[in-house]
Parts: C-alpha cells; sequence; structure tokens
C-alpha cells in the first residue's frame, strides 16, 4: 500500500542520519555506490545510530544493513540521473522542509526554557476569572483604540463604584457569552487563554478588577474570583449507552431508547450491581467494556466537557455519578483513582508544542533577533522609512497598493545586517507583496508595523543562510531531507503509484499468487445475547414462528425488549473465526445452535449458512493483494538498478566496522 510522505521521509532518516564527520587518511573508505565514496565513519555512524542493540558482533545483522544502505543509495542515484532534484516541485517541497529544520535554531532557547517554567508554574493552579470585554482591532485607529480604552476604563469605574460586575459585563461585554454568564469564565489554567490575559489574571489579586488588559480581541476588565490547586488527573471507568447516529449515511439498527436503558442500568447499579460486569455486558464502548469499561487517565482538556466536569466532581474512589449525556450518548462514570499534576519533566513535551502555537513563542523568535543584530552589526536609517507614511493610502487597505508609488525612493542604507544592505526600493515591494484586505488604520502605524516585520524576517533570513556553515548537524539534517524526498518521488512513480494503477499487472500477480489470499471457513450467522433462560426460551420461541408469521429481527427486539432495553441483543453478520465472541462460542452448524453463557448472559446462535474455504477476491483483498504487489515490484526495481550502477565493498574494511 502507498506510505504517507512523512514515513518515507522518517524511514530516510533513519537510513542515512549521521553528523558530519570530519575525514582524515585513517578513514577508509569502505565502499563506493555509484561512483560516490563512503567512509568507514560515515557508515559506522548510521549503522550504529539504527541499531539500538550491540549488533556489531553479528555478521548477518551487518550484511543486510549493508545491502539496504546501498540499495538506498542507488535508488538515489537514479533519481538524480532522471534529474528529479531539478524539478521545481521537488525544489519547493525542500526549502519547506529547510524553514522547519532552521526553526529551532532561530529562536531564543534560554527564552524559550523561561517560558516553558513560567507555564508549568502556573499550571499547579486553575483560577476562576470575569471579564467585560471591548473589542479593538490590533490595527485600530488611535482614535477608535482610544475610545475602546476609555469604554474599559467607564467600565471599570461603574464596577469600583458598587455595581455588580455580572450586570455590567451584561451590559457592556463585547464577548456574546457574557449575556448568559454574566462575562464568567470558569476555571482555567496556563495555555488556554491568550498569553496576555492569563498573564494578567495569574498575576491579579482576588477579588480586584484590573486596569484594562490589550488583548489581540481588545481590552479586558478583568476580576479574579478564585484559584485553587490543580485537579490533577483522574482514571475512571464508564458504562456507555450510545444514542443514533446523526449521519444519513449511517444506519442504525438498534431499536434501542438510549435515556431508558441508561436509566435502567443507574438503578441496576445502584441496587449493588457489579459496576465492572455492567459495562462489560451492556456498554457500547467495546474499547473499555473488555476491562470493565476503565478509561485511560486524563486530565483537564482531554475529554469531552460534560464529560471531564462529571468525573472531577466525583470526590472518592469508587463514587459513581448519575447518568450524563454527551455528544457520544449517555454515560454512568465511576471513580478509580486520582492523581496529582505531573513533574515538570512529564509535561515538558506536551508544554512545548503548546507554547510554539501560542503568541508567547514569538518572546523567543524577538530575543533571537536582538542578539543577530547584535552580532551583524544591524544598522538603519528610520529617516528613510518615514518618507513612505506618506505615499500609504486607502488602497493599502484594499490590497491593491503598488510599489510604483514609491518609484521616487531609492535610496539605499534603509538598514543592514552584515554585509548585506536594504534599500527603500526592497522595503516598496515587501509593502506590496505583503498587503492584504483590513480595516482602515494609521498610515504612520502600518508603515511602522511593516518596517518591523521586514527588518524581523530579514535579519532571521540572513542568521538561516548562515546555519550550514554554523551548525555541521543543521547541514547533515538537510541533505538527509532531500534524499528522502528524492526517494519518495521515484518510489512513488515506480512502486507504489504503479502497483495502484497498472490493474492488468496487479490482476497477473494475484493469479499467479491467488493461494495466498484464502478465506477460512466463514459463517453466515445471527448472534442473540438474552438476559436469562426465560428471555431465551421467549426469543426461540419467536425464531420457530418467524417464517410464518414474517418476523423480522426488529420485530423480536421490540417484543422481548418492551419491559427492559437489556433484556436482548442482535447481531448479523458474515464471520471467520475470532470475528465474533459467541458465534466462536459454539458449534459451527447450520441451524439453531444450542445456549450457551457469556458474562452470565444466555447466547446462541443461528446459522443460515456454512462457507467453505475460497479464494478472496481482488477487491477481498485488494490492499493485501496490492502491498504484496509493490514489494515485487520494488524487488525488481533493485535488480536492475544493481545491474545498472556499479558498486564495490571493500571487505577488509567492512571486517573492522565496530
Amino acid at each position: 500500500m502507498k506510505l504517507r510522505k512523512s514515513n518515507v521521509l522518517f524511514a530516510a532518516l533513519l537510513s542515512c542520519s549521521f553528523i558530519a564527520n570530519a575525514q582524515t587518511s585513517t578513514d577508509p573508505v569502505l565502499m563506493t555506490v555509484a561512483g560516490k565514496n563512503i567512509t568507514k565513519s560515515e557508515f559506522e555512524a548510521i549503522y550504529h545510530k539504527n541499531n539500538t542493540k550491540n549488533a556489531a558482533s553479528d555478521a548477518k545483522s551487518l550484511e543486510d544493513y549493508l545491502q539496504l544502505f546501498i540499495n538506498f543509495k542507488l535508488k538515489v542515484k537514479e533519481a538524480e540521473e532522471l534529474g528529479l532534484d531539478t524539478v521545481s516541485a521537488f525544489k519547493n517541497e525542500l526549502e519547506g522542509y529547510r524553514k522547519q529544520l532552521a526553526a529551532p535554531y532561530l529562536t531564543d532557547n534560554e527564552v524559550n526554557d523561561k517560558l516553558l517554567r513560567e507555564a508549568y508554574d502556573r499550571m499547579k493552579k486553575d483560577v476562576r476569572a470575569s471579564h467585560v470585554l471591548i473589542k479593538c482591532d490590533a490595527g485600530a485607529l488611535p482614535k477608535d483604540t482610544l475610545a475602546a480604552y476609555n469604554k474599559a476604563i467607564a467600565a471599570r469605574n461603574r464596577i469600583l463604584k458598587g455595581e455588580d460586575f455580572s450586570k455590567v459585563a451584561k451590559e457592556l461585554s463585547e464577548d456574546p457569552s457574557a449575556k448568559d454568564n454574566g462575562g464568567d469564565l470558569g476555571y482555567f489554567t496556563s495555555m488556554q487563554m491568550v498569553y496576555p490575559f492569563e498573564t494578567a489574571t495569574f498575576g491579579a489579586e482576588l477579588n480586584k478588577v484590573s486596569m484594562p488588559v490589550r488583548t489581540r480581541f481588545g481590552y479586558h476588565i478583568i476580576l479574579k474570583t478564585d484559584e485553587r490547586a490543580n485537579q490533577g488527573q483522574i482514571t475512571v471507568a464508564h458504562v456507555m449507552v450510545k444514542t443514533p447516529s446523526k449521519d444519513a449515511n449511517v444506519k442504525d439498527t438498534s431499536k434501542v431508547d438510549p435515556k431508558a436503558k441508561i436509566d435502567e442500568l443507574y438503578a441496576k447499579i445502584k441496587a449493588g450491581g457489579d459496576f465492572a460486569e455492567t459495562a462489560k455486558q451492556y456498554s457500547d464502548d467495546k474499547g473499555s467494556s473488555k476491562k470493565g469499561g476503565e478509561l485511560p487517565m486524563f486530565g483537564t482538556g482531554r475529554m469531552v466537557i460534560e464529560f471531564e466536569k462529571a468525573a472531577f466532581a466525583l470526590k472518592n474512589d469508587g463514587d459513581i455519578s448519575a447518568p450524563i449525556q454527551t455528544q457520544y450518548g449517555w454515560h454512568i462514570i465511576k471513580r478509580l483513582s486520582k492523581k496529582e499534576l505531573g513533574t515538570f519533566d512529564e509535561l515538558k513535551p506536551e508544554l512545548k508544542g503548546k507554547i510554539g502555537k501560542d503568541s508567547r513563542s514569538q518572546s523567543g523568535k524577538e530575543s533571537m533577533i536582538a542578539k543577530i543584530k547584535k552580532q551583524y552589526n544591524f544598522k538603519e536609517n528610520l529617516k528613510l522609512r518615514d518618507e513612505f507614511v506618506k505615499l500609504i493610502d486607502t488602497t493599502y487597505f484594499e490590497a491593491k497598493w503598488k510599489s510604483a508609488a514609491a518609484a521616487k525612493l531609492t535610496k539605499d542604507g534603509l538598514f543592514s545586517i552584515g554585509e548585506k544592505s536594504y534599500t527603500q526600493k526592497d522595503f516598496a515591494v515587501y509593502l506590496e507583496n505583503h498587503q492584504s484586505k483590513r480595516a482602515k488604520a494609521d498610515y504612520t502605524m502600518v508603515v511602522n508595523d511593516m518596517y518591523k516585520e521586514f527588518v524581523n524576517e530579514s535579519c532571521l533570513s540572513y542568521e538561516e543562510g548562515k546555519l550550514a556553515t554554523k551548525y555541521p548537524e543543521f547541514k547533515a539534517l538537510l541533505q538527509e531531507y532531500r534524499d528522502g524526498i528524492l526517494l519518495f518521488d521515484l518510489t512513488d512513480k515506480n512502486v507504489w503509484s504503479k502497483a495502484v494503477k497498472d490493474t492488468v499487472g496487479l490482476k497477473a500477480f494475484y493469479e499467479v499468487n491467488k493461494a495466498k489470499y484464502m478465506w477460512e471457513t466463514r459463517a453466515e450467522a445471527t448472534a442473540y445475547k438474552c438476559a436469562n433462560e426465560k428471555v431465551a426460551a421467549d426469543v426461540r420461541k419467536m425464531l420457530k414462528d418467524k417464517a410464518k408469521k414474517k418476523y423480522t429481527n426488529d420485530d423480536i427486539l421490540k417484543a422481548i425488549n418492551k419491559d427492559s432495553q437489556l433484556n436482548l441483543n442482535i447481531e448479523s453478520g458474515k464471520y471467520s473465526k475470532g470475528d465474533n465472541e459467541i458465534v466462536d462460542k459454539v458449534e459451527w452448524k447450520k441451524g439453531l445452535s444450542a445456549n450457551t453463557s457469556i458474562d452470565k448472559q444466555v447466547v446462541f446462535v443461528d446459522f443460515e449458512n456454512i462457507l467453505a474455504p475460497t479464494s478472496k477476491t481482488i477487491p477481498e483483498a485488494k490492499g493485501l493483494i496490492t502491498a504484496d504487489y509493490q514489494n515485487n515490484l520494488e524487488k525488481q526495481w533493485i535488480a536492475s538498478l544493481r545491474t545498472k550502477y556499479q558498486f564495490t565493498v571493500d571487505k577488509e574494511v567492512l571486517s573492522t566496522v565496530k
């Protein structure tokens, strides 16, 4: 089957990942592949990185890896010979990966580490706050910004004079939810609000109304109303009754009233029924039911809000909730255990990912830009920048401004980084290429903001251009990605897409190998799970009259479950061994099986037909057949490459690989 490109790139990295090694006279050539020398140290670095155990002592492992490495190098050589490294799509994709690889080098890691620690320290607490929002766009005109600020101050003054915060929020706040919640945002912790709002709230005193706080949404008046320790993480079990799918393409055949069933199960548990056994027998969450309904441990934000709230409301291990509804269905929740917030090291990877997507990540970038400016003697002439203010007009807010409007601005020395100097013309082109439709703003502010972006991007670009020289590991990684992309594109052409498109070849391969793709003995059957022997007897009686009275399974379900949704469950299908627990439990013989017991319930099966082993058709096994055909194509391709290109291995040097 066709692999995702990210998987292939990862495989390529594993195949050729190394840090550049200094070549000396004591580093012999181990092999020559398609005219390119590969040294012993280069191969050893790759080999040991991809063999976590001490496989160097295993001659077969070493030889196997050697052959894989040769195959990889031959494929890359073929891609280069075909000119795939000159195609614009390849260049664009490599440039995208280069940007990703460069990102960690273009931020101040010391600042980022402080942000990580700050976020973790804040996560030790949950805070509750209310706010009044007065909207104000980031690029608003000064008069509009001032008007929004004054409106926020007016709201604050009303509250300070004794008016109820909720009343003022409902009246003035431009957060739509305030009409219902009076500005109350509930409890939250670090990484759940925009950074300026989070910082202001965590730094605020309880029950003290803040001064206006500016975020990208506007101005906020904040009132921190409570503070508590982080809720930690919790492990629960649940019994779930799913609600019918809203997808018109999904046919619901259960004919079960979800609310009636969950209420019945809740009454059963409250009367002393075993929670785990109830989950095993009746829960529609098949992934957890076999474990008595137990779910993996989770914390804030890991579950849908209704489920999370009900779970954390349980005070003690063993407590059980009343039925609650989520978008997935109805749940009864049992608390099993609870633990406090994880350690910094445990949460660091998760926090790092969140910070990378948050506005606070700009702090590390801004610090790096300051370092670049200092290192490369950044200079600027702001007078040349200010000459653009009179050239910006309303067309810029319509994304129609042309750099030709600044044709007379041709001076050099706008700013410089190291040996690179930027002109007014460069800035004019930047302004044209980076304009977008926006609300009208102050011209000076627009020019200043765009100039700052231009300078920042130029500084980072300048440093990025030096990464390969400054960091050998970056240069090596970029080479790895290059080879990985080439490998993917060529393998896609010669193996994956070819196997999918070559229907004639696929069919011929299938005819030769069809004995490999067999159905085992299968049964067309209907399984009946009954609450007890009496229910089973009633079901059998209806089945006896099924043909005569033209009963359907829906009719049987409706009749048997009239008094209880727990009496009967029916499953029909075509089954192989291992597909269905009930079908596996009984003797495979046409007609009704004998009763047997599973999880204290009575079960039996109606076998309509027993199907003898037969070859799967291509549609029935297409994924497996295609994958095997792809493997066959790759073997043929590698054989042809080994014939086309020469390669040699110095066995004496190979014997010294450690």
